[in-house]
């Protein structure tokens, strides 16, 4: 043991970045968090499991990180009717997730806030789907939910809700706008209309068959959710990854990148008014995946990552299809982001609009893609380089405006840097195996993955059982913390800018929900 930059003894921990295990009290939990703010540290994660079976109670785990890395509380509760302290006062972002740590656990905090988040009379409020006992029934009358949504009065006051059924394709979500004319006063979110009790199908699975589990969390973060499930596994199992599976990782996660950035930049166009970018960019995503599925037997580059490496290997001729496409597309990115930058109508629209200052990024854990326009330089591939990327040199690219513009700026950036990346990885790739066997039990162990997906760190938390099953997996997507964020971009801004604002952030339901 030794002690953390929190002042808590702390034990290593297995993971792809430095990270630490600190078992903490009531008192010390709310201390170390203060603490890790005064530092400049943030919340990742907040979650707990029911540890009552192996006659520890119930177990609060509370992962935070800074500059020197990871650093994970680990909080027991006798029994669910303990309480453990609101964080929320220091990390805005843990309120929500501390509703979910209710609602799925039955653990209750001290704060204030205590609306359901994640239930939607989907089952009986005092019954738990994460706790050891529970048994879904097919007898269960739950009764109608109300929501008590906070609600502005005065004069001119109206309120328009949206959703939760979208036009087209978009995920279910609720919004709440309450407006004076067209100017928005305040937004509130309600989600979990997609709560598909993921994290209880987990549970007995093995170890080596979770992956497809975790690359379903959301599909268009599929190779991210996927890695990250791998890096907690082959913690678990201490198992070292051939050097040309990590490559071939890199580089499915940074075409996954690519393609998303590619829909996000013509979507933009689109809400902009700007119908051509939607045409432009659709054609060169539809290419990106096209190429996916002829290189990898996939389009979204599902299955893929598997513990112990990738389940395919790449072709020589894959190999230079996919340069030529890189290079090809580098060119496109070229010309169409000169039409942007010089379209006033369209950048009439971007600036200025849902702005996002970094004094408030900070203070509401805002990371990520969305960050990084708001000037806070935080990217996983440069700060905590896992192999391959430690010999890339990863550009993180950033912004200072917090508004629409940067966000598209930082997503054409990120775009270039990614083919710089592809081409550099395909011109290195490594000769050798692509993937090892899975080992069949290794045992009951806590491993951690963490990964700098498109949007954000991803992170899976990872608890083995008895002969390498899952005894309890928790997937952390960004969308947690930059969701309330887009409740304050959108203050002072008018109704037909929300979609559009929406739209820059681009976050994830599914991957919120679970």
């Amino acid at each position: 043991m030794n002690v953390s930059p929190l002042g808590i003894a702390a034990a290593s921990l297995p993971a792809p970045v430095p990270a630490q295990r600190c078992p903490v009290g009531s008192g010390q939990l709310l201390a170390a968090c203060r603490l890790a703010w005064e530092q400049g540290g943030q919340l990742v994660a907040l979650w707990a499991s029911d540890e009552s079976h192996r006659g520890r109670g119930f177990l609060l785990r509370v992962l935070l990180a800074d500059d020197d890395g990871l650093s994970l509380l680990e909080h027991t509760l006798p029994d669910g009717d303990a309480r453990y302290p609101d964080l929320s006062s220091i990390f805005p972002a843990a309120n929500r997730m501390q509703r979910a740590v209710f609602d799925l656990v039955g653990l209750q905090s001290d704060a204030e806030d205590q609306r359901p988040w994640l239930w939607q009379a989907g089952w009986p409020i005092d019954r738990f789907p994460l706790r050891r006992g529970f048994e879904a029934s097919p007898k269960w009358e739950p009764g109608e939910e109300e929501y008590p949504f906070v609600r502005v009065t005065g004069d001119g006051v109206h309120e328009i809700p949206v959703g939760p059924v979208h036009a087209g394709i978009i995920e279910p979500g609720h919004f709440r706008l309450q407006v004076v004319g067209e100017k928005i006063l305040r937004l509130e979110e309600r989600l979990g209309y997609v709560h598909k009790g993921i994290e209880k199908r987990f549970e007995g699975f093995h170890l080596s068959e979770g992956h497809r589990l975790a690359g379903r969390v959301s599909g268009d973060s599929t190779v991210a959710y996927a890695w990250a499930y791998a890096q907690a596994a082959e913690s678990i199992a201490q198992l070292e990854v051939p050097a040309r599976a990590l490559a071939l990782r890199a580089l499915c996660l940074e075409r996954e990148r690519i393609a998303n950035h590619l829909g996000d930049l013509g979507y933009l166009g689109n809400d902009g008014g700007f119908a051509f970018g939607l045409s432009q960019f659709s054609r060169l995503k539809e290419d990106v995946l096209r190429a996916n599925a002829g290189a990898f037997g996939h389009r979204l580059l599902m299955d893929v990552v598997v513990p112990g490496g990738v389940a395919v290997d790449l072709s020589a001729e894959a190999a230079s299809a996919l340069r030529r496409q890189a290079e090809d597309l580098a060119r496109e990115l070229r010309t169409l982001r000169s039409i942007y930058d010089e379209h006033a109508g369209l950048q009439d629209r971007f600036r200025t609009c849902g702005q996002v200052s970094r004094e408030l990024a900070v203070k509401l854990g805002l990371t990520g893609l969305a960050a990084r326009a708001s000037g806070v330089p935080k990217d996983l591939r440069c700060s905590f380089p896992v192999p391959p990327y430690a010999e890339l040199g990863v550009r993180a690219a950033c912004r200072e405006a917090g508004d629409v513009a940067a966000r598209v700026a930082v997503r054409f950036d990120e775009l270039v840097e990614s083919l710089r990346l592809t081409r550099a990885l395909l011109d290195a790739l490594p000769a050798g195996e692509v993937a090892l066997l899975y080992p069949g039990s290794p045992g009951e162990r806590f491993g951690l993955g963490i990964v700098e997906g498109w949007r954000g760190p991803i992170v899976v938390a990872l608890d083995s059982g008895p002969r390498g099953s899952v005894r309890r997996c928790h997937p952390h997507d960004p969308s947690w913390q930059n969701w309330p964020v887009l409740e304050h971009a959108v203050i002072g801004n008018i109704v037909p800018d929300f979609p559009l604002i929406n739209k820059s952030f681009n976050l994830s339901y599914s991957g919120h929900d679970l």
